[in-house]
């Protein structure tokens, strides 16, 4: 059976909280930063270093390469705690407060649980929790790897793929959504959701009426 082509982990967070971000920095190779990411950075400086420590009886893991040959998934993890018989618990680590909006908080779920499933592919051992480290609190919020979870992460996967391989950006957000997130977006500049948006109404109008 052929195999898919692999897709970063990174991208399905960046699917699932804009698909034209998604494009954007996996299409067209852009990224530029922002306060949000700056600080985001700072905070993954020690995790990005690969290492491996034991604490509290548990086999501590930095920066372990991932991968899921049958869903197509490629990356690292953070942080990858491993019990004494072997069970992983990956560890997300993300800027700012746990108290994050629902939605929001729902992008950095499905990245956690892209971790989960490539390491139970990789181990054999269930991976049924993570847990996702905010620094400004400073605390963990716990994720149930949930049937709901995994199926919408071999979906978004499949949906980046399609994107990749058709070369096609997405169009940008629009109303509420758009408003939550293109703000603190440090692609917004490049992105120009307004002016995009603006152009493909026009099209639109010309296509179903051509004499206006």
């Amino acid at each position: 059976m052929e195999q898919p082509e692999p897709v970063p982990l990174s991208a399905l967070q960046h699917w699932q909280y804009c698909p034209r971000q998604c494009g954007l920095i996996h299409l067209e190779q852009a990224f530029d930063d922002n306060l949000h990411t700056l600080r985001g950075h700072a905070e993954h400086a020690r995790t990005d270093q690969p290492g491996v420590e034991t604490a509290k009886g548990l086999r501590v893991e930095r920066a372990l390469s991932l991968w899921h040959d049958a869903l197509g998934l490629i990356g690292k993890s953070d942080v990858v705690e491993f019990a004494p018989n072997g069970a992983p618990y990956p560890v997300e680590y993300k800027h700012g407060s746990r108290h994050k909006a629902a939605d929001i908080a729902a992008c950095d779920d499905l990245q956690l649980a892209a971790q989960a499933l490539c390491l139970e592919s990789m181990t054999g051992h269930a991976v049924p929790e993570g847990a996702l480290y905010y620094a400004s609190s400073r605390r963990r919020r716990v994720v149930a790897i949930t049937s709901v979870l995994r199926a919408q992460v071999e979906g978004v996967a499949n949906a980046v793929r399609q994107m990749i391989s058709s070369s096609q950006l997405p169009p940008p957000l629009q109303g509420e959504l758009a408003a939550q997130r293109c703000k603190g977006c440090s692609l917004q500049e490049r992105c120009q959701p307004q002016a995009t948006h603006s152009v493909l109404m026009q099209a639109r109008q010309a296509l179903f009426d051509p004499d206006r």
